[in-house]
């Protein structure tokens, strides 16, 4: 639905008057702003804002070394996370991250035992989230992240807060089985701040099939030892779909109804589409891990993508099961 721009005033001035009600005197601010005022003698207020320049300057450049570093370049199937949390509750580590190519979300996700603690950067660029502010000047129950205004929902264990850390990116913290999950997702979010990760994986996609695009890169696992990287392939026109599924693990997939196949040039196997499940090709890689493709689509193309797929020698998995990288 479409709002007008007097429904769309009137949303944005109420959830300011909401905001205005929960703010520090006025009166007192001045204040002390004034009181602050008279001590600053000039050449300390030069002082502070040559510091300021300083730390901007470093900042950009310290950023610009961080995005080109080179475990951090995003490349075809290492895409790059942008955002982090610098507190989480004692117990939880990091057990899976997701990206890709353009406006694909961004996730993360800590985990401790059932509870977990998950990170998701959103592009405004994608129509889903593009009208992000208007939903969350329309919702009564805000709150303040980094000085935006957020949107909190949820009760007892469960809680989310969603937040547009700048006019390109909608940032959300979802809460599971945590108690006072409200109070923890707030906390979360204050000490979410920029620094890219890499997501590195074993598996880089080679050629596609017509039509298709690389569309996921996920690593997971509780730790380094059960490692699994998963790349997914999707129609451009159909994003959120998809179509082609290529995982590297340590743990060999089910062959009930196995066919041999040759599969990177040894011997592997293919399973034939059933309900519920898609046709697959596996094969063991030399290093003792499995190799499957999976997908809606003939057995020849699944055995081309297997055939294309490049091995990474040197994944990344170090971050697996640790609090933060």
């Amino acid at each position: 639905m479409t709002r007008s721009e007097h429904q769309t005033e009137t949303l944005i001035r109420d959830s300011l008057d909401r905001l205005a009600a929960r703010a520090p005197d006025g009166h007192a601010v001045r204040d002390a702003l004034a009181r602050a005022g008279r001590k600053r003698r000039p050449a300390a207020r030069l002082a502070l804002a040559a510091a300021a320049v300083v730390v901007v300057v470093v900042g950009v450049v310290s950023g610009t070394q961080l995005l080109t570093r080179p475990d951090v370049a995003p490349a075809a199937s290492r895409p790059v996370l942008g955002y982090g949390p610098e507190w989480l509750p004692d117990g939880f580590t990091e057990q899976y991250r997701e990206g890709g190519p353009g406006i694909t979300p961004q996730v993360r996700q800590w985990l401790a035992g059932p509870s977990r603690i998950t990170l998701m950067a959103y592009s405004t660029a994608d129509p889903e989230w593009s009208q992000t502010a208007l939903k969350i000047a329309a919702i009564k129950d805000q709150a303040l992240v980094h000085g935006r205004v957020s949107m909190l929902t949820g009760s007892g264990g469960t809680a989310e807060l969603t937040w547009l850390t700048d006019e390109q990116h909608v940032l959300v913290v979802q809460i599971l089985g945590i108690p006072d999950a409200r109070a923890v997702a707030q906390r979360v979010a204050d000490s979410v701040a920029a620094g890219p990760v890499g997501v590195r994986g074993e598996l880089r996609f080679g050629p596609l099939p017509a039509g298709l695009a690389e569309r996921s890169t996920v690593v997971r696992g509780s730790g380094p030892g059960d490692a699994r990287t998963e790349l997914t392939a999707a129609d451009p026109a159909r994003p959120s779909v998809a179509v082609v599924r290529a995982v590297a693990g340590r743990d060999a997939p089910g062959v009930q109804g196995a066919e041999p196949a040759t599969v990177r040039g040894g011997e592997g196997f293919f399973v034939a589409p059933a309900t519920g499940r898609d046709a697959m090709v596996a094969v063991r890689l030399p290093s003792g891990r499995w190799l499957t493709v999976s997908g809606a689509r003939p057995e020849a193309e699944l055995i081309a993508v297997a055939n294309g797929v490049q091995l990474d020698p040197a994944p990344d998995y170090r971050w697996l099961g640790r609090p933060t990288s």
